[in-house]
C-alpha cells in the first residue's frame, strides 16, 4: 500500500485546496446552497471518500500532521467565548432569554435521547452523544471538536458519526421547519403583526472599519485568552481534572468579553468573528479530509434510527414547547420553524426557514431579532458545556 504523510505545511496547503474545491462545488450545484452545506464539508468529505476508496482497496493512504488542526479549533471556540455577552443578553430582552432557555432545554434532550437510544441498540452511548446536540444544535463545528474528544474518551467512529449525522441535520431541518410553522398557524389561526422582517444587528457586532491594526487587536484578544486557557488546562490536569482542549480558552474568552462590556470599552468583534470563521473553515476541511467513513458502515442502521427520532423530537418540541414557551402568537409560529432548523441544522438554515415562511404569510420582526442573537452569540457556549457535563456522566456510569 502506498502511504504519504504530510507534514504540517503540507496539511495546511491541502485543506486549503479542498476548501477551494467546495466553495467552487456548492457554485455549481444548487443543492448545496439550498441547504447551507459548508465549502470544507464538501471539500472534505469529497476527499474522504476518496480515502475509502484506498482503503477498501488497500492501495493507498494518507495522513496528515494534526497540530495545526487543533491550534485552529482552540481559536474558533475562543472567538465563540467573546461573543458570550450578558449585557447583549440584557439588552435582548426576556425574548432572547426565553428562547435560550428553550434551545437549552432541547439541547439537555437531545443528549439524552441519543446516548440512551445508543444503549438500547447496543452501541456505545458516547456515539449516541454524538448524534445528539453536537451535530445537531452544535452542527459541524462542534462536530469536529467533540468527535475526537469522544475518540480519546474510547468512543471509535464517533466523528464520522458526528459529521454524517449534521449533514443529516441541515437537511432535516429545513425540510421539517415549513410544515410544522403551517400547521400551527392553520390551527391557531394566527396573524402576522405589523413591521418589516429584521433585527437590530448592532446588538450583534460593532460597524467600524476593519483595519490592520483592529485586526491586530482582535489577534491580541483571542491570543491571550487562548494562553490562559492553556495554562489554566495545564495546571487543571496537574490535580487529575481534564477538559477538552479549548474548553477553557472560551471561558476565559467569555470572562473578558463581559469584563471589557463592564469597562465600556470597544471590543473588535468584527474582527474576531472573521478570526473565527477562517479558523473555522480551515479547521473543518482539516478535520473531514480525515475522516474514516469505513467506520460508519457498521454503525449506519442504528444511526438512522437514532437520527428519526432526534427528528420527531425536534418536531415535537418545536411545536409543543417552542411555540409555547416564545407565546403562541405568529411570531411564536415563525420561531418555531426557525428553531427547527437551528435544532438540526444552524443558524442559516433557521433564517432561510423563516425568510420561506414569511416570504409567504407576513414578516416577524421578533423571531428575526432572537434567533440570530441566540445562534451567533450564546448556544454554542451553553452547548459546549453541557455536553462536557453529559459525556463525563457516560463514561462515570456507563464505561
Amino acid at each position: 500500500m502506498f502511504e504519504y504523510q504530510l507534514n504540517m505545511a503540507e496539511t495546511v496547503g491541502f485543506a486549503i485546496v479542498l476548501l477551494l474545491l467546495g466553495r467552487w462545488i456548492k457554485k455549481k450545484v444548487n443543492f448545496f446552497e439550498r441547504f447551507f452545506i459548508p465549502a470544507p464539508v464538501i471539500g472534505g468529505t469529497l476527499f474522504s471518500i476518496i480515502l475509502l476508496i484506498g482503503h477498501q482497496t488497500e492501495s493507498f493512504t494518507f495522513t496528515f500532521n494534526n497540530d495545526i488542526k487543533n491550534l485552529l479549533m482552540i481559536a474558533f471556540f475562543t472567538t465563540v467565548g467573546f461573543s458570550a455577552s450578558l449585557k447583549i443578553l440584557a439588552k435582548g430582552g426576556v425574548g432572547v432569554a426565553l428562547f435560550l432557555l428553550a434551545a437549552t432545554i432541547l439541547v439537555v434532550l437531545q443528549d439524552i435521547v441519543g446516548p440512551v437510544l445508543a444503549k438500547a441498540l447496543g452501541i456505545d452511548p458516547l456515539l449516541g452523544l454524538a448524534a445528539g446536540s453536537i451535530p445537531l444544535t452544535g452542527g459541524h463545528g462542534t462536530s469536529g471538536a467533540f468527535g475526537p474528544y469522544l475518540e480519546e474518551l474510547g468512543a471509535s467512529g464517533a466523528t464520522v458519526v458526528a459529521v454524517a449525522s449534521a449533514t443529516y441535520g441541515l437537511i432535516s431541518g429545513c425540510l421539517i421547519g415549513g410544515p410544522i410553522a403551517r400547521r400551527l398557524m392553520i390551527k391557531n389561526n394566527l396573524k402576522p403583526t405589523e413591521g418589516k422582517a429584521g433585527f437590530d444587528s448592532s446588538l450583534l457586532n460593532n460597524e467600524s472599519e476593519m483595519t490592520e491594526e483592529s485586526l491586530f487587536s482582535a489577534v491580541v484578544y483571542v491570543g491571550i485568552a487562548m494562553g490562559i486557557g492553556a495554562t489554566i488546562n495545564i495546571i487543571l490536569e496537574k490535580y487529575g481534572i481534564k477538559f477538552p482542549a479549548y474548553l477553557m480558552g472560551m471561558v476565559v474568552a467569555a470572562i473578558m468579553r463581559n469584563v471589557i462590556d463592564a469597562s465600556q470599552k470597544p471590543l473588535p468583534f468584527n474582527e474576531i468573528g472573521v478570526i473565527g470563521n477562517i479558523s473555522l473553515s480551515l479547521f473543518l476541511s482539516m478535520a473531514l479530509m480525515s475522516m474514516k467513513l469505513w467506520e460508519l458502515v457498521e454503525l449506519a442502521g442504528p444511526l438512522s434510527i437514532i437520527l428519526i427520532v432526534q427528528t420527531i423530537v425536534m418536531a415535537l418540541f418545536a411545536y409543543f414547547v417552542t411555540f409555547n414557551i416564545m407565546g403562541r402568537d405568529y411570531d411564536a409560529a415563525v420561531i418555531a420553524t426557525g428553531h427547527c432548523g437551528f435544532g438540526l441544522g444552524a443558524t442559516p438554515n433557521a433564517i432561510a426557514n423563516m425568510e420561506t415562511f414569511t416570504a409567504t404569510n407576513g414578516p416577524s420582526v421578533k423571531a428575526f431579532f432572537i434567533i440570530p442573537i441566540v445562534g451567533s452569540l450564546f448556544i454554542d457556549f451553553v452547548n459546549a458545556m453541557v455536553i462536557k457535563g453529559f459525556a463525563s456522566w457516560i463514561v462515570a456510569n456507563f464505561r
